[in-house]
C-alpha cells in the first residue's frame, strides 16, 4: 500500500486536528452518537435513515472511511499520525466509521497489493464510499481447516471462467453484491492450482441459503455455484497465485478479528464503569465486591497490554510492507480476550445479562447477550485457534505450509 510522507511539524498536525473537528461538527449527526452496529459487516444492511446515509456519504466523499488508503483510489491519503488524530476526534464526539465490512477489512488491502490498476480503479472506490458489500467465498464442506483442499472449480472457457461448486460459512452472502473467492483452476497441484476470483452475486447460477445460528441471526450461508460465468478480467493476480493472495487476505482478516484492527473500538464503555452501574459501591465510590473488582482489573490490564502490543505489531508489519504471520498470534490472543470480556459482562449484570427478549431488558443488555453468543465463533472463523497454533509453530520451526 502506498505510504504518505509524515507531516514535519506540530503545526501541520494541529491544523489537521482543527480540520477534523470542523468536519465532524458540520457532518456528524448528533442523533447517531453511539449507535454504531458492531456486527453490521455480517448482518442485513437494513434501511438507512437519512442521517445514517448523510454520514456515510460525507465520510465516503472525504475518503476518511478508509483514511490511510491512497487518494487516487478514493481513500483519505492520510498519514498514520493524521489517522490517529481523526480517530481521537471522532471518539470525543461519539462518532463512528460508517464505512466498513469485508471490503475494508480484508479485500481492499489485498487488492491494493495484488490487483491490476484497472481492477483497483474499478473495485476500490465503491469500497471507500461504502456503496458495495462483499462476502468471502473460502470454506467448503470438505475444506475448512485444510482450506487448500477446496474443490470449487473454475474452468477456462476462453474469455471467461465457468464456476461450479459449493462454499459454506459465506458471511453476509445473502446481502452481498459481490464475492471474493478462491477456486481451483488446476487439479494437478493442491496449492498452485488455486486462483483468486471476484464474482457477482447476482450472476445466474448463484444460490445462497442462510444458516440460522444460536444467536438468532443468520450471518452465514451456504453458497452454490452452478455454471456461473465469471469474466477473465475478474481474476486477481495470475492463475495459480490464489493461495498466496488468499493467505495474505486471511492475515488482514485475523488482524481485524484479533482486536489489532477495529475490534478495539468496539469494546465501548469500560467494565469498571458498567460494574458500578449494576453493583454496590463503597463510600469511596469503588466496587464493594472485591473479588469482582480484582477480576475486572486483571482483565483490563491484560486487554490494554494486548492492544498496545497489537498496535506495535501492526505498525511494525506495515513498515515491513504489510501484515505478517504475527496476525495469527494476535488472532489467537485477541479473540480469547474478547470472549473473556463477554463472560465478565454476564457476571457483572447477573440476570440482566442473560435476557433474550422483554421490556425489562435494555437494548444494550440484549445486544450484549447476542454478542456473547456470536463471539463464540471468533475463535473458529478466520482460522480456528488450533490452526493458528499450527501456523505459529510452523513459522517458529521454519517449516512450509504444506509440511
Amino acid at each position: 500500500m502506498a505510504t504518505v510522507a509524515e507531516p514535519d511539524t506540530k503545526a501541520d498536525l494541529d491544523s489537521f486536528r482543527e480540520e477534523a473537528r470542523a468536519f465532524l461538527a458540520e457532518n456528524f449527526p448528533p442523533e447517531l452518537r453511539g449507535k454504531n452496529n458492531l456486527l453490521s459487516s455480517v448482518e442485513e444492511a437494513g434501511e438507512e435513515s437519512p442521517a445514517e446515509k448523510a454520514w456515510r456519504v460525507a465520510m465516503g466523499e472525504k475518503g476518511w472511511g478508509t483514511p490511510t488508503w491512497p487518494k487516487e483510489y478514493g481513500g483519505g491519503g492520510l498519514t498514520k499520525k493524521q489517522a490517529r488524530i481523526l480517530e481521537e476526534e471522532m471518539a470525543k464526539v461519539g462518532a463512528w466509521n460508517p464505512i466498513g465490512g469485508m471490503g475494508v477489512m480484508m479485500l481492499g488491502p489485498t487488492l491494493l497489493e495484488f490487483a491490476s490498476e484497472e481492477q483497483k480503479h474499478e473495485h476500490i472506490p465503491p469500497i471507500c464510499k461504502g456503496e458495495i458489500r462483499w462476502c468471502q467465498g473460502y470454506s467448503e464442506p470438505n475444506a475448512g481447516s485444510d482450506l487448500a483442499n477446496l474443490q470449487t472449480m473454475a474452468e477456462d472457457k476462453g474469455d471467461h471462467y465457468l464456476v461450479n461448486g459449493q462454499k459454506t460459512w459465506t458471511s453476509g452472502g445473502q446481502w452481498a453484491d459481490k464475492c471474493f473467492a478462491i477456486v481451483r483452476t488446476d487439479r494437478s497441484d493442491k496449492h498452485k492450482g488455486i486462483s483468486f476470483l471476484l464474482i457477482d452475486m447476482d450472476s445466474p447460477g448463484v444460490e445462497v441459503r442462510p444458516i440460522t445460528m444460536i444467536s438468532g441471526t443468520s450471518p452465514f450461508c451456504e453458497t452454490f455455484f452452478t455454471d456461473v460465468k465469471v469474466p477473465k478480467e475478474n481474476l486477481v493476480g495470475e492463475e495459480g497465485q490464489g493461495w498466496t493472495i488468499g493467505k495474505r487476505l486471511l492475515q488482514h482478516e485475523r488482524t481485524n478479528i484479533s482486536g489489532g484492527g477495529r475490534l478495539a473500538s468496539m469494546m465501548g464503555q469500560s467494565l469498571g464503569d458498567i460494574a458500578k452501574k449494576y453493583g454496590e459501591t463503597d463510600a469511596g465510590g469503588e466496587l464493594a465486591d472485591k473479588v469482582l473488582r480484582d477480576k475486572i482489573a486483571d482483565f483490563e490490564i491484560r486487554w490494554n497490554s494486548f492492544l498496545l502490543t497489537a498496535r506495535r505489531a501492526v505498525e511494525e508489519s506495515k513498515a515491513q510492507g504489510g501484515v505478517s504471520e504475527i496476525s495469527s498470534v494476535l488472532k489467537k490472543l485477541g479473540t480469547k480476550l474478547s470472549q473473556e470480556r463477554s463472560e465478565l459482562l454476564i457476571e457483572i449484570r447477573g440476570l440482566q445479562g442473560l435476557g433474550w427478549e422483554g421490556e425489562e431488558f435494555t437494548d444494550g443488555e440484549l445486544e450484549a447477550v447476542r454478542g456473547w453468543l456470536f463471539g463464540k465463533a471468533t475463535t473458529i472463523y478466520g482460522g480456528s485457534t488450533e490452526i493458528q497454533n499450527n501456523i505459529i509453530a510452523k513459522r517458529v520451526l521454519g517449516m512450509l505450509d504444506h509440511q
